[in-house]
């Protein structure tokens, strides 16, 4: 069976992940640090990129799959609508199982370095980024699934694919 779309470009590391600040969609404002002790997918996309739009269903049933591991899938959008641009493509594209999540400013993607949109960070349970994927991906496939379990956990080693 062929690996699914995206997942040749899952690159497993080991490195810190600096904090940042988003907010939510009442305009409160977090960081990474508050989701501490829980496995994270942060994933930067924005309504006006092609192949974020793509992925937000797989992202949206993989949010649904990882809810009983609580991992939490963090959409974070640099749309400078804000709020009102985001809740309108969620109840277009009927969005269900993703929280909305506003970086307008751009920095999440700042502070971890990413090179363009999409771009998915893989955080474990530790507060360690474990993988990075820049493009859009078939997130809810079996295989990208068990990947993030595997990479999530918390202090666990990047083992290799497959294992």
């Amino acid at each position: 069976m062929a690996a699914p779309h995206g997942f040749a470009r899952l690159r497993e590391r080991d490195a810190a992940l600096p904090e940042f600040s988003f907010t939510d969609a009442s305009g409160r404002a977090h960081g990474v640090a508050d989701f501490a002790g829980r496995g994270l997918v942060i994933n930067l996309w924005a309504t006006w990129c092609p192949p974020c739009v793509r992925e937000m269903p797989a992202l949206d049933a993989l949010a649904e799959a990882l809810r009983p591991d609580g991992v939490a899938v963090l959409p974070l959008s640099s749309d400078r609508g804000g709020l009102p641009v985001v809740q309108e493509f969620y109840r277009r594209t009927g969005l269900r199982h993703l929280g909305i999540w506003l970086d307008p400013g751009g920095a999440a993607g700042r502070a971890v370095g990413a090179r363009g949109l999409p771009t998915t960070v893989i955080v474990d349970s530790g507060g360690r980024e474990r993988a990075r994927l820049e493009g859009d991906a078939e997130w809810d496939a079996p295989d990208f699934v068990a990947a993030i379990r595997r990479l999530t956990a918390r202090g666990g080693p990047a083992a290799p694919r497959g294992a």
